[in-house]
């Protein structure tokens, strides 16, 4: 631990933030690296007297600070890990940044299947860090899941994930192209969920730097217009689905409606568009049969 006046620490926080980036980033880098939580920074901002502790030394963050703004890195890749929900999470530029309104689609299952004690089948595809599964089987310790993903790499970064976040087994992850690596669990699954890549091509081509230049193409671009692949895990859905199972799909902020069309087209029923924290129609669900 190196140990530094608040005094001095404020002064360089501010010299820090006048070379631009945002509170809330500078904020993170100090939490994850420097070991001052957000409680830290508003206790000293109140009372700038005494003493901090650091895990790492003031030179050290600035480099890192400064990488992120001269090369527009994510906060989150420089540091290697991310929060999402309760969970603490490694991420390299491998997988996507789990997104907060992602965050929803746990709570969606929730409503779905309220009491935590049943024995039910999940399946998520297209996992990255293996966020939303490991949520998923944390809060319902009975049930089985299973993750695919296309990438090995990202796989043993979800299975690292899940060995750091739990010390259960009821998680399984399957390397594999969406359905393609689950042929021996058709007709047996309650739920399955996927947040795939649904950026149409003309707004992937305009996405910001910090995006497009760092995380990976294969998790964000979705074909021509954004459906590709959406609609290839609904078509093969009806497969996998156990009678009356859920399908939950994350989709792009203009998409809810055609993604409706497909799942009504795939003989799904109790469609619904759920709005995220913006009021945008962010997830469509559908019962099959």
């Amino acid at each position: 631990m190196l140990c530094i006046s608040v005094k001095e620490f404020l002064f360089w926080k501010k010299k820090q933030l006048s070379k631009g980036g945002d509170h809330r980033s500078l904020a993170f880098l100090l939490d994850c690296v420097g070991g001052i939580s957000t409680s830290d920074l508003k206790s000293i901002s109140i009372n700038p007297v005494g003493e901090l502790h650091l895990k790492k030394s003031l030179e050290f963050l600035e480099s890192i600070w400064d990488n992120h703004l001269q090369k527009s890195c994510p906060i989150q890749y420089l540091c290697g890990i991310t929060f999402w929900r309760d969970l603490k999470i490694k991420v390299t530029n491998k997988v996507l940044i789990p997104r907060p309104e992602t965050e929803l689609i746990v709570d969606i299952v929730f409503n779905i299947y309220r009491k935590k004690s049943e024995k039910l089948f999940f399946a998520e595809l297209g996992t990255g860090s293996g966020a939303i599964s490991i949520a998923l089987a944390l809060a319902y310790p009975f049930s089985d899941l299973v993750a695919t993903d296309i990438d090995q790499d990202a796989l043993e970064i979800a299975t690292r994930n899940y060995t750091n976040s739990s010390k259960q087994s009821n998680l399984k992850f399957y390397c594999g192209n969406w359905w393609s690596p689950l042929e021996s669990f058709k007709g047996k699954i309650d739920l399955a969920i996927s947040n795939p890549p649904y950026i149409p091509k003309d707004i992937y081509e305009k996405l910001p730097k910090e995006v497009k230049n760092f995380e990976p193409k294969v998790a964000l671009l979705g074909g021509k217009d954004g459906l590709k692949h959406i609609n290839e895990i609904i078509q093969r859905a009806p497969l996998f689905l156990k009678e009356k199972g859920w399908l939950i799909l994350e989709n792009h902020f203009d998409q809810a409606e055609k993604v409706k069309q497909l799942l009504i087209k795939n003989k799904f029923t109790s469609i619904e568009i759920v709005k995220d924290l913006s009021g945008i129609g962010r997830f469509t669900i559908g019962r099959y049969k």
